[in-house]
């Protein structure tokens, strides 16, 4: 069983990648990657020496990490070109070997309010959805309806899933964060439940259409975790998975330690196995720590974690 851990592509140097060989990843995921991307150009020998640079670290680069851009979920007059530009980059992971595309459908992005703060003073990743409603300023206004919404994802899914088909790259969406099923600063919210992803399955069907299974957002969801996992892992549409923890209620959460939250860490990991789920695993959002100098204590302390869950189940 294989762990994944991303870098934005400025810090795919040296320094970085042996940090994460030295804690035990396997997969480097490049999240941002370079925004000059919507140029369309070709970009393939990019990702090549990309690949080069992680294999001679004895790790695979096997994933990349987007969002999508405005001019195409909100349908913007360029929406096509900027599809393209999507397909030629689809075509280039293909080329050097990259596997699988990570992305977001989500206009406005996530949602956050004021950080608990948990053990050791370090801050949790908060929402709470009263305190939300009660000052929403902050929020960019791009306001669009669920049909529309949800129109334009499957409009660029039939443009993009046939070419992820032909260069072998597995496009992994990902929830709503938070994954309330209402709008939020005015823009709608279509993957919030496990039935939103399985109408965006059937709607555009094809192998490559996958879920990345946040297993944070899928509890935020208010779901039994495995429960989902058997529900989408059956119909092989896991990708791969952020194996996070949180605590709380839909509408009012925080994102933990892995080790605290209200998932059954073993028993999700057990789950996988049932369901034939080979990986890979990452660890997604970590708590902040106050203390200086700890940017990676969170992500070396997940990591490990991960790491005992696989030996201990998947033997």
């Amino acid at each position: 069983m294989l762990i994944q851990e991303q870098l934005p592509w400025t810090q795919m140097d040296d320094e970085h990648l042996s940090l994460f060989k030295a804690i035990g990843v396997d997969y480097v995921t490049i999240n941002p990657p370079p925004d000059d991307l919507k140029d369309g150009e070709d970009r393939a020998d990019f990702w090549k020496e990309m690949s080069r640079r992680v294999d001679s670290h004895g790790m695979k680069l096997d994933n990349v990490g987007m969002n999508c851009w405005d001019e195409i979920s909100l349908a913007r007059p360029d929406r096509d070109q900027k599809i393209d530009a999507w397909c030629t980059m689809i075509r280039n992971l293909g080329a050097a070997g990259i596997r699988t595309l990570g992305y977001n459908f989500k206009p406005i992005g996530n949602f956050r309010t004021t950080s608990a703060i948990g053990r050791g003073g370090v801050r949790y990743s908060t929402f709470d959805y009263d305190e939300f409603m009660e000052d929403p300023a902050d929020v960019p206004k791009k306001y669009i309806a669920e049909e529309q919404l949800l129109e334009n994802l499957h409009y660029f899914l039939n443009r993009i899933v046939p070419v992820a088909e032909e260069a072998g790259v597995k496009l992994a969406i990902h929830p709503d964060d938070p994954p309330i099923p209402e709008p939020l600063g005015g823009a709608a919210r279509i993957l919030s439940t496990l039935d939103h992803f399985e109408r965006t399955f059937n709607t555009v069907p094809g192998e490559m259409n996958a879920m990345l299974f946040c297993q944070g957002c899928v509890r935020e969801m208010g779901e039994d975790v495995p429960s989902a996992i058997r529900r989408i892992g059956s119909q092989n549409k896991i990708a791969y998975v952020h194996f996070r923890n949180i605590r709380g209620t839909p509408k009012s959460f925080q994102e933990v330690f892995v080790d605290e939250g209200d998932v059954d860490m073993y028993e999700a990991m057990q789950t996988y196995r049932e369901v034939g789920f080979e990986g890979p695993f990452m660890m997604d959002h970590t708590p902040s720590f106050p203390q200086e100098n700890t940017q990676w204590a969170g992500r070396a302390f997940a990591v490990g974690y991960i790491r005992s869950m696989i030996q201990a189940v998947y033997r």
